[in-house]
């Protein structure tokens, strides 16, 4: 009797004292260690609710519209129908669009070039990192040397030459143009691409970036190219 007695309590405490080391080996020993500072932590939170934000807004527009879809006693469908049309080609990059903005100039630094340094291709990781920042800071639409940027367009090298929808870019004045929703938006983007080391990084290649004060109106021009459907096939009924 004492004897099975024994090897209950030795039991339990075996299985009382490993459930006890794998909780503190839990608490201990984490799969992985978080090594961001309360800085990194903040900014990225920031960034998740600027992205919630956005996508609350996209939700409650594509909402209205659908509310007045089913309106029934809607006399204006058809005006509508053509509102939300112009707006997906704008978007899409379609149409030409007109709002407030900023102009950025890309060229070579002159004092750069006197002191005989080489004019290089603007480079397409630099570029491309430009680009990025523009939109995660509220950039709409962008404009590279007469190049609409679409969300098939492709910035990289080919032979040895910079292109932005396969097209090339100039190697000596590049014009960038950038439109936002609002101009309070355009003057925040200019503050912040003045601040930070963008400038730095192209001179380093012995270019200098420009950026021009935002502006209350500027033009940006349709993509003139063709979006291919790679995944969208033709019923043998149509």
């Amino acid at each position: 009797m004492e004897k099975n007695v024994v090897i209950r309590i030795t039991l339990i405490s075996f299985v009382v004292g490993f459930m006890i080391a794998v909780q503190y080996n839990t608490v201990k020993k984490p799969e992985s260690r978080d090594t961001r500072d309360i800085w990194e932590i903040r900014q990225e939170l920031t960034e998740e609710k600027k992205l919630h934000s956005e996508l609350l807004n996209e939700i409650a527009s594509l909402k209205n519209i659908k509310a007045e879809y089913e309106d029934e006693n809607s006399k204006e469908l058809g005006k509508v129908l053509q509102s939300t049309v112009e707006d997906l080609r704008v978007r899409a990059g379609l149409s030409e669009v007109t709002g407030p903005g900023l102009r950025l100039n890309i060229k070579p630094a002159e004092e750069l070039i006197l002191s005989g340094f080489k004019v290089e291709p603007i480079s397409p990781d630099l570029l491309i990192r430009l680009v990025n920042e523009i939109y995660r800071y509220n950039g709409l639409y962008i404009e590279i040397d007469g190049q609409r940027v679409v969300h098939t367009t492709a910035i990289r090298d080919i032979n040895g030459k910079t292109t932005v929808n396969s097209v090339p870019i100039s190697n000596s004045n590049v014009d960038i143009l950038i439109i936002t929703e609002t101009f309070e938006q355009a003057e925040k983007l200019y503050s912040y691409l003045y601040a930070s080391t963008f400038q730095d990084g192209f001179y380093i290649d012995n270019l200098k970036l420009t950026i021009n004060p935002a502006e209350e109106e500027i033009t940006i021009g349709a993509y003139d190219g063709e979006f291919t459907n790679s995944y969208l096939l033709k019923s043998e009924g149509d």
